[in-house]
């Protein structure tokens, strides 16, 4: 069977279990050994993240952070308890009324995904944590399929984050879904430096 390499393909990494950025991070690491050119946009993210700071030093391979110094909930979806836990660091917001500089933030990193998909840079573009921001309707899907769309054929496309919508699921070539099947943040273990965050 002849292999297509020429041909990209669109990836989704979802589920609720760990492991969603990590596994795209393998496969940019893997992609940049065989030569490839990478853009890794991480949305939801600032650049304080561990692996933002190793990914930077990688040749070939470009880390966009678009994300605030603050977490955002919609306010159907998280408990008053769990807020007030969050404290200060958390924006809650109503259905349909996301923040507007996220909102604006996030349709940057849109354009900067377009201009990736399409303008023949990149052979691999890793949106990460896009589920995450379709879900908190932070951005439209409709934006996220024409994206997908209008990408050049040979780029390969890994979208990561929970809460995949069923049309993004089944516009994907391949979709694996993280499942937790045991977690220590369960026992109150908080997310550690370099290994959760």
């Amino acid at each position: 069977m002849e292999q297509k390499e020429s041909r990209g393909y669109v990836q989704v990494y979802t589920g609720d279990g760990k492991g969603k950025t990590t596994a795209a991070i393998g496969l940019a690491v893997r992609a940049l050994g065989a030569g490839k050119r990478v853009l890794f946009l991480q949305f939801m993210k600032r650049p304080d993240y561990s692996e933002h700071r190793i990914l930077t030093t990688l040749p070939g391979l470009k880390v966009i952070a678009l994300g605030k110094p603050y977490f955002v909930a919609r306010a159907d979806r998280i408990s008053p308890e769990a807020a007030a836990a969050m404290g200060r660091g958390l924006v809650v917001f109503e259905p349909g009324k996301p923040p507007e500089d996220y909102v604006r933030l996030l349709e940057g990193g849109l354009e900067a995904a377009r201009v990736a998909l399409t303008g023949g840079e990149y052979d691999l573009v890793v949106l990460d944590e896009l589920n995450v921001a379709l879900s908190l309707g932070l951005v439209e899907l409709d934006e996220v399929l024409k994206l997908l769309d209008a990408r050049a054929a040979n780029v390969e496309v890994v979208i990561t984050g929970r809460g995949a919508p069923p049309a993004l699921l089944e516009r994907a070539d391949l979709v694996t879904e993280m499942r937790e099947a045991k977690h220590y943040f369960r026992q109150g273990v908080p997310a550690r430096r370099g290994i959760e965050n």
